[in-house]
């Protein structure tokens, strides 16, 4: 048959596909791949949480299908977490919603809030569900360059952000704003979500803030809520995720909290979509999140090692990262060998000559050519490992 389909052809070739299926060749010629490319969490999830697990999946009749919008006990020990963490109040009747995770939420939200001709403005370079989520929905997208030559100006970004919704016809629906970033690990502060509050509330644009890396900060620096600005809930609406936080990616819990009509329609659209995630599973969430939070900061110290002794070894191997601070990556700009060649010929070249895996930064937008993305995810041996084979390549 030739019938095309229209909404998967909008979507690029998928760049993490060419380099798993270069990465899944030289596992299966048995060579030892030190994978930095996926943020994905090797660290197990804390014992007190799985425990909840089981104890909850003996119980009789929780094989049924569950609450979409999440259990009644999840959703007020999310809005619970808010007020001690930020200092922020929510219904969790009307200000709170379960998703299954927070990369599934905002896609869930992109077919909720927009149609065919309307446009989202998203960063780039981005986590791609940022911009795609909204693609696979139909809208378009103006793209908003975050960095110049790698580093992150406020007041830059402020100013092109303005301008991106003054001479955008039709006006944007939403904007999409993500720190912690991923991929940069870019922070910003509390003063910076007011201009973008300010700028929202100015030309009635909704806020669509990524804050995924609450938790996976250094330096004793925590990340602020955008939901912390005076009249934020107007117009904002944030996601998080308990993948990092607790250590469980492939658990699949992730909130939506903030502006009613914004959780109602996102509400709405799951209620269509799925019956939300296993009961036994919201159970064990709420336990983390109601219980001790020791855990969360042993997850986070094992981060810091790791950026450090990623940051160290890699110096004395020839390659200076800049040290993030905060999420479980680290931007790195390619070696003076490499600039002309491009982030998608350094990272095949590090896996074939020196068997580490890292993410281009083509693969996050055309404003993150020049950069890789090191992910915090292998223990601190094998990044030393990593950096003396590094080494070798004489960068």
């Amino acid at each position: 048959m030739t019938k095309k389909f229209n909404r998967a052809d909008r979507l690029p070739p998928y760049i993490f596909g060419e380099i798993n299926k270069l990465k899944a060749k030289l596992r299966n010629e048995k060579k030892d791949i030190i994978d930095f490319g996926m943020g994905n969490p090797d660290m197990p999830t804390p014992k007190h949480i799985r425990d909840k697990l089981k104890e909850v999946t003996d119980k009789p009749g929780v094989g049924r299908y569950s609450m979409s919008k999440g259990i009644p006990g999840l959703r007020k020990a999310q809005a619970k977490y808010y007020e001690k963490r930020f200092g922020v109040k929510l219904n969790y009747e009307n200000e709170v919603v379960v998703t299954l995770g927070s990369k599934e939420g905002l896609a869930n939200l992109a077919q909720a809030i927009s149609s065919p001709g309307d446009i989202i403005i998203s960063p780039n370079p981005s986590y791609p569900i940022h911009p795609y989520g909204f693609i696979i929905a139909g809208a378009s997208l103006r793209h908003l360059q975050t960095m110049t030559n790698g580093v992150f100006e406020p007041e830059i970004y402020l100013e092109r952000l303005d301008r991106s919704i003054r001479h955008s016809s039709p006006s944007p629906v939403a904007l999409i704003v993500s720190f912690p970033s991923n991929p940069t690990a870019q922070v910003v502060d509390l003063n910076f979500y007011k201009e973008i509050i300010k700028i929202a509330l100015k030309y009635n644009v909704f806020v669509l803030s990524d804050l995924a890396y609450a938790e996976i900060y250094f330096d004793k620096k925590p990340p602020p809520s955008i939901l912390q600005v005076n009249k934020a809930k107007q117009i904002a609406v944030e996601f998080t995720s308990m993948s990092k936080t607790y250590a469980m990616a492939g658990w699949r819990i992730g909130f939506a909290v903030g502006n009613k009509k914004l959780i109602e329609a996102l509400t709405k659209i799951k209620s269509y979509l799925d019956y939300g995630a296993f009961t036994p599973v919201q159970v064990a969430a709420a336990t983390a999140l109601n219980g001790s939070q020791t855990c969360v900061s042993e997850i986070r110290a094992t981060y810091q090692s790791r950026r450090d002794v990623l940051v160290q070894s890699m110096s004395r191997s020839g390659w200076d990262i800049p040290s993030p601070k905060a999420s479980m990556f680290a931007w790195a700009p390619l070696p003076k060998k490499y600039q002309n060649k491009g982030s998608l010929k350094f990272a095949k070249d590090l896996m074939t000559k020196a068997n580490v895996a890292v993410s281009p930064g083509i693969a996050f937008g055309e404003y993150g050519e020049g950069f890789v993305r090191i992910g915090l995810v292998e223990n601190e041996q094998r990044i030393r490992q990593a950096a003396k084979n590094i080494r070798n390549l004489e960068l």
